[in-house]
């Protein structure tokens, strides 16, 4: 469909995992839809609840899979299926425990990293040459296993940097709407550490 971009925010639905590191690209999105005005609905025919919105003329689908993170791939296949959308317009947003807290990477595509719903989506899409905004999360002490430590809850001063890098994040987004990929990674990719940016 013409000028529809999608921006797929992963996460997994319910009470229980709502604000946990897991779910930051759940609540990207959310920063996304409250900025635009734009207003969730269930729709269960994608798995997901959607949110409809426009942003300087460029027409965009906000997206939370709601099949539990593993599954997502269920859910964007579906979206991009029914509204035939090139791969080149659609961005999904995830954590990363392998950036520290405080770092944001967007890339043009890529592997999954061993993130699941990476993986999930690129086996139902068939491809991996989709923008991927890496949001850090870091990990407990190195730790390899990490399963705890994701779906736990930022920390109060955690949740201040995360605040910081949703900003950010949300900033990237919609350069990457407005002018590219290519501008966004050079414009928003690194630490909020290191950027005056408060904006958002």
């Amino acid at each position: 469909m013409e000028n529809l971009h999608l921006i797929v925010g992963l996460g997994n639905p319910g009470a229980e995992y709502a604000q946990t590191r897991h779910n930051a690209g759940f609540t990207l999105v959310e920063k996304l839809a409250a900025r635009w005005k734009a207003i969730w609905t269930t729709e269960r025919k994608f798995k997901s609840r959607v949110a409809r919105a426009e942003h300087n003329g460029v027409r965009v689908l906000l997206c939370q899979a709601q099949t539990f993170m593993n599954l997502s791939g269920e859910a964007v296949g579906a979206l991009v299926n029914f509204y035939q959308l090139p791969l080149t317009g659609l961005l999904v947003a995830v954590d990363d425990a392998d950036l520290p807290l405080g770092e944001i990477r967007l890339r043009a595509g890529g592997g999954s990293g061993g993130h699941h719903g990476l993986e999930s989506i690129e086996q139902h899409l068939g491809a991996n040459d989709f923008a991927r905004l890496r949001l850090g999360i870091g990990r407990a002490d190195g730790a390899r296993e990490i399963t705890d430590y994701v779906l736990g809850r930022f920390d109060a001063g955690e949740a201040a940097l995360m605040e910081k890098v949703l900003c950010r994040a949300a900033n990237q987004a919609e350069c990457w709407l407005e002018a590219g990929i290519e501008k966004a990674m050079n414009q928003f990719n690194g630490s909020v550490e290191k950027s005056n940016e408060s904006n958002g």
